[in-house]
């Protein structure tokens, strides 16, 4: 018996996301992690593409999907958590520390109907975790300091690190939304640099370093103690001045607004208004010179 996971990766090129499907290959049970909805923030459109490629790929290997598992809430895309439900039963799973991330941002958004207690998701994970797959097993691994709740997931021998981590040519996780803590991020990866050198290490996202022309998402640990931000940086004091003066000159994700409102519903849509129609709201701030 094997407790190596099939794994296939599908990128989105719209928000630089990889949707993982991962699968026992004795039992065929799958599950889905990080999944994308498309959002056109010009019209206000969404389409289920992207999800519809990973449904076809669960069609065409006759498995069945028993979970929907977010590293956090991404600032960055929608999540097409529900569809994925709505299609197969499966539960959608998220870090314990969600309902953190929900009281920063209820207010925000005067969003009234949001439950703070993290009820909109099936399963609250807390660090040491256990989802049983078929023959395999998925460890939640708390990995905190992009988001409050940030979780990365332990499949065998292949860890998904959600934004945690990029490509060792690339870098590590901003820390500058509510909650973020470069101090904790820096032991979170400490954390996963402490699994066996030759672990699987799966990215949330790449954005292609300078120099190279093709997308990646998978290094291992050993790759990752290389990565440019932790060769550059000999202490954790060292790497958290870097990060927070690095975090500062960063430009906002595109999507954060509308990807917060909703991910933080598990990928619920605002309530729809008298007329039928769901609306995202923006708050508008003016800057003080």
């Amino acid at each position: 018996m094997s407790d190596v996971p099939e794994i296939r990766g599908f990128f989105d090129d719209q928000t630089n996301t990889i949707t993982y499907l991962i699968w026992d290959p004795q039992s065929r049970q799958a599950v889905v992690i990080d999944p994308v909805l498309d959002y056109d923030p010009v019209d206000g459109t969404v389409d289920t593409q992207s999800a519809e490629r990973v449904l076809e790929a669960v069609a065409a290997n006759r498995l069945t999907v028993t979970h929907v598992l977010e590293t956090h809430a991404h600032a960055d895309h929608l999540s097409a958590a529900p569809l994925f439900k709505a299609k197969t039963g499966a539960r959608i799973g998220i870090g314990a520390k969600i309902r953190d991330v929900q009281k920063v941002f209820r207010p925000m958004f005067s969003a009234d109907d949001l439950k703070v207690d993290g009820s909109d998701f099936d399963l609250l994970l807390n660090d040491g975790d256990r989802i049983a797959l078929g023959e395999l097993e998925i460890e939640v691994i708390a990995t905190p300091g992009h988001t409050a709740a940030d979780v990365s997931y332990r499949v065998g021998d292949a860890v998904f690190v959600g934004d945690t981590l990029f490509m060792p040519d690339y870098g590590t996780a901003r820390t500058d939304f509510p909650g973020g803590d470069a101090r904790q991020l820096y032991r979170s990866i400490q954390k996963l640099l402490a699994l066996p050198p030759d672990t699987r290490l799966y990215m949330c996202h790449d954005y292609k370093a300078p120099g190279r022309d093709e997308y990646r998402w998978e290094t291992t640990v050993a790759d990752q103690r290389r990565n440019v931000h932790l060769t550059a940086c000999v202490t954790e004091d060292e790497f958290v001045t870097m990060r927070e003066e690095r975090d500062t000159t960063l430009s906002t994700p595109k999507l954060l607004l509308p990807s917060i409102q909703v991910n933080i519903r598990a990928g619920r849509m605002p309530p729809a208004e008298e007329n039928g129609v769901s609306y995202l709201r923006i708050p508008v701030r003016v800057k003080t010179a």
